[in-house]
Order: C-alpha cells, then structure tokens, then sequence
C-alpha cells in the first residue's frame, strides 16, 4: 500500500511596509516556477468575493517577490497570504519570515484621496501570514489619551475631510446596554482646529456597559466616523495598549470605567457596575 503524500510544507515569506500602505512580499521559493502567484483570501466573507492575486516576479536566488501598492484597493478584513510557485500545484499557505514595518510607525497620510489605506501583516494563532486591512473614508485617527480619575479625554487628527462648525463627538451604547437614553447616543463637545480634535468622556453620566466613540466631522447630518487608532505598525492594539480603570462614582452606583481598543482597533470605553 502506498503511503499517503505529506502535505506540502508552508513557504516563508519576508514583508515590508512602505509609507505609503503598500507592502512588498518576498516568497523563499526553489524550481520550475511557471506563473507563481501570491494570493490573499478573504476570511470569514459570506459574500463570493475574488481573491486578490499579485504576480510574484524573481527577486534573487530562491526569492519571489510580489507588490501590493496602496492603489490596489483591499477591503477592509482579514486576507490570509498564499503562494502558488508552480502550474502544477495548489497555493499553499505562507508563514511570516522577517517582516519590516517600520515606515508604518510614524505614517502621516495625506488624506487627499478621501481615504486611509492601512494593511499590516502578522502572524495567526497557528503561525500564518495573515494581512489586516482598514479602508476607512474618512478616518479620525486617536493620538494621545489623557486618563483622569473622572474621565478620558482623546485628542486626534482626521483624514479625508476637515473638522466644519457643528462638528462632535458621540458616545453609542453597544446593545444591551439599559437606561441609556436619547436612543443610546450621548452628544459630546468637541475642540477642533480644521484636522485636529479633542474631547473629554465623562465617565460618571454613563450608565454601566460598552460605549463606542464615534465623530462627526460636518455636523448633523453628516456622516459619522468611527475613532480608531490605525496608523503604526501593531495589527491587534487590545492586547497592547492596556490602561488603567478608574472608579468612579455615577448617577448609578459606584463603578470602574476605563478605555479600550476593539479586535478592530476602534476606541470604546467600558463602564462596570460595583456592589455598593
């Protein structure tokens, strides 16, 4: 009986980043290549989506290489990395080699095209190439958060459009959360100087659960911009940026109140009850 095929070892792939957003992947590859390409696949998208796939172009002895320029759009998501180096067999999964990222950390876009494009590649659970992407039109970007023992307040930078008379920031109850009032949205005054913003959470009007913070640039009725903190080189902040919880006294109880980063890398503030 013949012993079934091992499967295909994973091929290693270097990164690096460019201040721009693009980055360029080089794929450590040997034989008879035919038409190799890189392959990205969205996860976890109900929708059939195409994946993308890049040309992957010899580089050097045993090196493939492949672009991602900031002009080719990819939606915002999750994109596990593949190679396929030969005609004759199945795009194999990449792993993360040496991955360069440090264009990313001081990234200061223009925002002229009415976008940030941001991808940064890491490595899954399972030790994987994935790309997170963000496609955000416009974006509010957070920079510096003052923590005090009665509240948070977010100064920030929006890209994509400029900060009108009327411009806000709001607090969003996430479902679930009771007594909110005002359909779960609280109204917040903002400091704004035509891109850069500032404002203060007071932690003791909200009642205990999770509030999203959200901007709007023009005013009512204008569209609402979620504040996130995209623009380094970290693809997961909530395991990063940690901050302290204060407690507070609310209209409701004693509680803990703190800020946070979302799996998405989106600002929230979390408000607990306490035993009295």
């Amino acid at each position: 009986m013949t012993p079934p095929t091992p499967p295909a070892a994973p091929l290693r792939a270097d990164c690096i980043g460019d201040s721009a957003g693009g980055l360029t992947f080089d794929v450590a590859a040997h034989g008879d290549f035919g038409t190799p390409l890189l392959i990205l696949r969205r996860r976890d998208c109900e929708a059939a989506e195409d994946p993308v796939s890049l040309p992957l172009a010899p580089a050097a002895e045993g090196r493939l290489r492949a672009a991602l320029p900031s002009s080719v759009a990819l939606p915002e998501g999750r994109w596990d990395a593949y190679a396929r180096v030969s005609d004759r067999e199945q795009p194999r999964r990449l792993v993360p080699g040496v991955t360069d990222l440090r264009s990313l950390a001081d990234r200061t876009p223009s925002g002229l095209l009415g976008h940030v494009a941001v991808r940064i590649p890491y490595a899954t659970r399972q030790g994987n190439l994935t790309v997170r992407s963000w496609l955000r039109a416009p974006h509010a970007e957070t920079g510096e958060l003052r923590l005090a023992d009665d509240g948070l307040t977010v100064h920030g930078r929006v890209y994509g459009t400029q900060l009108a008379h009327g411009a806000h920031a709001e607090l969003r109850a996430r479902p679930g959360t009771t007594g909110t009032g005002e359909g779960g949205v609280r109204r917040l005054e903002l400091t704004a100087d035509r891109t850069e913003f500032g404002f203060t959470v007071p932690y003791g009007t909200l009642v205990p659960g999770v509030w999203d913070l959200w901007l709007r640039p023009t005013g009512d009725p204008g569209p609402a911009v979620r504040v996130a903190r995209l623009l380094d080189d970290v693809a997961d902040k909530h395991p990063v940026f940690t901050y302290p919880r204060a407690r507070v006294r609310t209209r409701y109880g004693p509680a803990e109140a703190g800020p946070y980063y979302t799996r998405d890398n989106d600002l929230s503030v979390s408000v607990t009850a306490l035993e009295p």
